[in-house]
């Protein structure tokens, strides 16, 4: 136990000092990026009340549009002026798809200073509502339920997640934006967020050596389909307007995009592999545990029968959430090209998208075997190692 406890307090401390020499690393060509747009610092405040809601109009060449300018009163509620109440603007315009909501007494919102406006003009413009609480509190829920149910599990999964968080925004991030080598970067930072969680969650046992020797070569299979396909489909890396305003940030040292492709598939390849990986290693733990005299040839056997049932939803898994979480587009590119079925498949974005899934399924069908392989020698190295030490005794 205490041994246990040595190993899991070096873990979280070599973790924490990753992430801090990390994170100088991948800041030594810092590159500054900000807004062409004069303006401040945007703030919080809260909507006190409506003073016009037709406060001025706005023409283009003699035509009058139903654009609006809503003047309101607010209270800032953060940065150095926090307290005052500013009067500014909200600009409503006609030509969004959606009709925009005009601001009401109680709203939360976003505000910034515009540095060019005139001596007469009001300063302060509306920018965004402030939606952020909600996701605030949500996570707060995601957290107590997680220590209540999972109680020092739970706090493990939360220390472990605040880390794989941190080393994905302070190191992986930085490195990118900076241009640093995208491909290394992500082999580390995978290694990073697969090792670190195994270690913390379950120790350092034969459990989480089986899962990290699975998940690494499902990890491995995954990268090298990866990089097979974005030479063999010839692709760029422009699969949305985000990855073109990305690729034009830095002129001099343009950011390689179709790195961005491989570390999108193994960040999300590390977490259902390890998923799969520790599942099997679990499982066939505890059936060790509970039948001693299973041989390595049984255990594999159980963990094939095991990881043929996770198979299939795991695939599922991986497939419908790339799919969900461009839905929008696949739509679009689809409406418009309902009757050439070959543009839409050959088109870059879905094809990545397609690419996502495959590569993070075939990590998964690789992982499910040699997941099983490793724990059939592990663990039946235990028992002999045990039955050993019971003859000399």
């Amino acid at each position: 136990m205490k041994k246990d406890r040595l190993i899991y307090m070096l873990t979280v401390v070599l973790a924490t000092l990753y992430i801090f020499v990390a994170n100088k690393a991948a800041n030594i060509n810092k590159q500054t990026y900000s807004l062409n747009f004069n303006v401040g610092t945007p703030v919080k405040a809260r909507i006190v009340q409506v003073l016009d809601p037709n406060y001025e109009k706005t023409i283009y060449e003699g035509i009058e549009t139903e654009d609006a300018i809503i003047l309101f009163e607010a209270e800032i509620m953060s940065g150095y002026r926090k307290g005052e109440n500013i009067t500014a603007i909200q600009q409503i315009d006609s030509m969004y798809a959606v009709r925009q909501k005009v601001v009401e007494p109680g709203d939360k919102v976003v505000i910034y200073k515009n540095q060019n406006a005139a001596a007469r003009d009001i300063k302060y413009m509306f920018a965004e509502y402030h939606r952020v609480d909600f996701l605030i509190y949500t996570y707060i829920l995601f957290a107590l339920l997680l220590v209540v149910l999972g109680k020092s599990k739970g706090v493990n999964t939360l220390i472990s997640l605040t880390f794989t968080v941190g080393c994905i925004l302070f190191v992986f991030i930085p490195a990118a934006l900076n241009g640093g080598n995208i491909y290394s970067w992500t082999i580390s930072t995978g290694i990073y967020i697969m090792v670190v969680p195994l270690i913390i969650n379950n120790g350092a046992s034969r459990k989480s050596l089986a899962a990290m020797i699975g998940c690494t070569s499902g990890v491995v299979i995954s990268g090298i389909l990866t990089v097979m396909a974005v030479h063999a489909c010839r692709l760029t890396g422009l699969t949305s307007e985000d990855a073109m305003y990305l690729l034009f940030l830095n002129n001099e040292n343009p950011i390689d995009i179709r790195a961005i492709i491989f570390s999108s598939i193994i960040f999300g390849a590390v977490g259902a592999v390890m998923d799969v990986s520790m599942s099997i290693a679990s499982s066939l733990s505890e059936i060790k545990e509970q039948a001693p005299d299973m041989s390595a040839k049984q255990l594999m056997s159980s963990g094939m029968v095991i990881g043929r049932d996770i198979m299939g939803t795991m695939a599922d898994t991986l497939i419908l959430a790339y799919i969900g979480s461009s839905l929008s587009v696949t739509l679009l590119i689809a409406a418009y090209n309902s009757s050439t079925p070959l543009l839409l498949f050959n088109s870059e974005m879905i094809l990545v998208e397609l690419l996502q899934a495959v590569a993070g399924s075939m990590g998964i069908l690789l992982t499910i075997p040699l997941t099983s392989i490793v724990c059939g020698m592990l663990y039946a190295s235990k028992d002999t190692n045990d039955k050993k030490k019971y003859k000399a005794e």
